[in-house]
C-alpha cells in the first residue's frame, strides 16, 4: 500500500491499556478526556474529539446495553453528515500506510463509540479504494 492510500487497518485500544508497539497512528476518539490519563501516557498523535458522538447521544446511550443497536444507528447517522465524513477521510489520510488505532475510555470493548467509528472508517476506506 502506498503512503497516499488510506489505511485499512483500524485497531481499537482502551485508554487505560498501555500503548502497543504496533499501534501506528494513535487517535483519542472520546469527546471527553479519559480521567487520570496524561498526554504522555496516552502517546497520542491526535485527538479527534469532533468525531465522537454528540453530547446528547452520549447522555441518551449511557452505555445501556439495551440501547446499543439504536446508539449505533444514530451515531452512524451523525458520522454520515458532510463534515464528519470529510474528517473520517482526513483521519485515514493522516495514518497513511500505518495502522490507525482508535483510543477510547469506555469500559466495554464491544459496545462503545470506537467500535462504530471503526466500522465507519473501514467503510470509508473501501469507498476510497473503489474510487481510486
Amino acid at each position: 500500500m502506498s503512503a497516499a492510500k488510506p489505511a485499512a487497518d483500524v485497531a481499537l485500544r482502551r485508554a487505560y491499556d498501555a500503548p502497543g508497539a504496533d499501534d501506528g497512528h494513535r487517535v483519542l476518539v472520546d469527546r471527553f478526556w479519559p480521567r487520570g490519563r496524561s498526554r504522555e501516557v496516552l502517546q497520542l498523535d491526535e485527538w479527534a474529539r469532533e468525531l465522537a458522538p454528540s453530547a446528547a447521544l452520549i447522555r441518551w446511550f449511557g452505555h445501556a446495553p439495551e440501547r446499543w443497536a439504536e446508539f449505533r444507528t444514530r451515531y452512524l447517522d451523525e458520522l454520515a453528515a458532510p463534515e464528519p465524513r470529510e474528517r473520517l477521510h482526513a483521519l485515514l489520510a493522516a495514518a497513511g500506510p500505518r495502522r490507525l488505532t482508535l483510543v477510547y475510555g469506555a469500559k466495554s470493548d464491544t459496545q462503545n463509540q470506537a467500535v462504530v467509528l471503526r466500522e465507519a472508517l473501514l467503510a470509508a476506506a473501501r469507498r476510497n479504494r473503489r474510487t481510486a
